[in-house]
């Protein structure tokens, strides 16, 4: 009578930290969210949100869904989605973004394109206003 559905497992976003006192250098791959206190050189690629605190340093590619800078980012920075950019943040380096969210305060030195829906303007016949 009724179709059965396959019960599909919740998917659970982990939460990365790298800590205050914490260095990485390499690249990380990952499915969750990321929050960086410490400092980080290399790629990170996540479909989830990575968030650099005050503190936090990162200088390479980052590739992610949402991004919310506090601290400083130099390098590639790919976002999908929505950058938000904090009054102490600091970027610089090549962005790639839909949607950006700037607070008064924060350094912004990069070239920056933004993606995503673009509207066309259509240049049906314009009518011509007569004055009377």
């Amino acid at each position: 009578m009724f179709s059965e559905k396959k019960d599909k497992e919740p998917q659970i976003l982990e939460r990365n930290i790298i800590g205050k006192n914490t260095s990485f250098v390499g690249d990380i791959t990952s499915e969750g969210d990321f929050r960086i206190d410490g400092k980080v050189e290399g790629t990170i690629k996540t479909i989830g949100r990575v968030v650099i605190g005050k503190s936090g340093s990162v200088s390479g590619k980052v590739e992610c869904n949402n991004a919310d800078i506090e601290g400083k980012f130099s390098g590639e920075l790919i976002v999908n989605n929505l950058l938000t950019l904090k009054t102490t943040a600091s970027i610089s380096g090549d962005v790639v973004i839909s949607k950006l969210s700037v607070e008064p305060g924060a350094e912004f030195n990069a070239t920056c394109a933004m993606k995503g829906s673009v509207k066309e303007l259509k240049n049906d016949q314009t009518k011509k206003e007569r004055t009377a």
